[in-house]
């Protein structure tokens, strides 16, 4: 035990009269002091790339969207090259060795027949007669988003030759080609819809949630009498609404905002409840003390504070608004031919007979599985990492 200072000396102290650094500290190890310096948009960055599957996901549908604005230039063939020499034919494989040798990929010419018997055509591959796959090739001419003319694919057949991968219908065009071309359209018709939904559902139900009062009761028993409708029904109803005599264009734009009509309620819900949470906030009452509007009030002050959960429930609705396009197509009361898209391709197989047959014709219902699961991954990734403090 050390002895005590004589009176009046000054008592000894422990404190260190260094500069202080946050980094330094000896509690907090190197991996806390990152966590407890990072910004918010780091947290939930940090916690996104944890869910492997949302991550993945996130990947795969930047590079669909990426690839539908040069679908043209991927696409082996063009949307509407007909090749009647090969009606319903079957989807060729891609080979690399001939003979025991390696050529690279490349696929085996068809013979047809036909039987007698069923009138069926009948393909074989033809053992002798290889065809090489061309890559960054000149193939069917196209215009690049109707502006440019251009005939370069990533892409082709062999000269001559001919490359089903995934089989043709029954004019002999390509069923990748138009699944490729079919995208662009099922893919972004989720995007404007869920658009036109965001915007009404945040301007709607931010009103409902802070104004409140009649115009809140009024919202509320809206959202419940469209909630209560069947969903395909009132789908069906308003397509059938549009006039046949439309262009394929002002169709598709119809179709686009009936979607997000009809979607909006949930979303609206769920700012209604975040705004009536956040309106009592200090510095929403500060904001409204300062003369600021109801607009500015809800933009700049509350919706941002809650952008990431709406973000995430944008990514969950697009989903349902390409499955809703998808059925409309396919019962034939939503887009209609030459606009080509998952659900158009998908009434090739509306018969049980043209599937025993043809099976190959449902493929386009591939894609629209992956792309659904992908957003209801990302979503539930983006949704977890809305809140990086659980």
């Amino acid at each position: 035990m050390s002895p005590l200072p004589p009176p009046g000396a000054p008592l000894p102290h422990y404190i260190s009269t260094a500069p202080f650094d946050p980094m330094a500290t000896e509690t907090m190890t190197s991996a806390q002091s990152r966590i407890h310096l990072a910004s918010q948009k780091q947290l939930m960055w940090w916690k996104f790339k944890q869910h492997r599957l949302a991550l993945i996901s996130g990947v795969f549908l930047i590079f669909t969207y990426l690839m539908i604005t040069v679908v043209e230039f991927v696409a082996p063939y063009g949307l509407h090259t007909k090749n009647v020499d090969f009606i319903h034919s079957p989807p060729q494989r891609v080979h690399l060795f001939h003979d025991g040798s390696f050529v690279g990929p490349f696929v085996y010419g068809r013979s047809m027949s036909l039987d007698m018997n069923t009138l069926h055509r009948l393909y074989n591959d033809k053992p002798d007669d290889v065809q090489p796959i061309r890559f960054l090739c000149r193939g069917d001419a196209y215009k690049f988003w109707g502006l440019v003319d251009s005939n370069l694919h990533l892409v082709c057949p062999a000269v001559g030759g001919q490359m089903f991968l995934l089989g043709t219908d029954r004019l002999g065009r390509d069923v990748l080609s138009r699944i490729l071309y079919g995208a662009r359209i099922s893919l972004t018709i989720g995007l404007i819809g869920i658009s036109i939904s965001f915007c009404l559902g945040i301007v709607i139900g931010g009103l409902a949630g802070y104004r409140g009062g009649v115009f809140d009761l009024v919202v509320q028993r809206l959202i419940e009498v469209l909630q209560s409708l069947p969903s395909l029904p009132l789908w069906m109803a308003l397509a059938a609404i549009m006039p046949v005599t439309w262009s394929p264009l002002v169709i598709y734009f119809g179709i686009t905002v009936i979607l997000g009509i009809i979607d909006w309620t949930g979303l609206a819900r769920a700012v209604r409840s975040k705004l009536l949470a956040l309106r009592e906030e200090d510095y929403v009452q500060a904001a409204q003390l300062m003369g600021a509007s109801t607009s500015r009030v809800i933009g700049r002050h509350l919706v941002p504070g809650f952008m990431s959960h709406l973000i995430a429930s944008a990514t969950i609705s697009i989903p349902s608004m390409i499955l809703g396009e998808t059925a409309l197509s396919f019962l034939g009361l939503g887009l209609r031919p030459p606009i080509t898209s998952w659900g158009i391709l998908l009434t090739e197989a509306k018969s049980v007979s043209v599937i025993a047959f043809y099976p190959w014709l449902l493929f386009p219902i591939i894609p629209v599985v992956f792309v659904i699961l992908a957003f209801n991954f990302l979503g539930d990734g983006l949704r977890d990492a809305a809140d990086p403090y659980k």
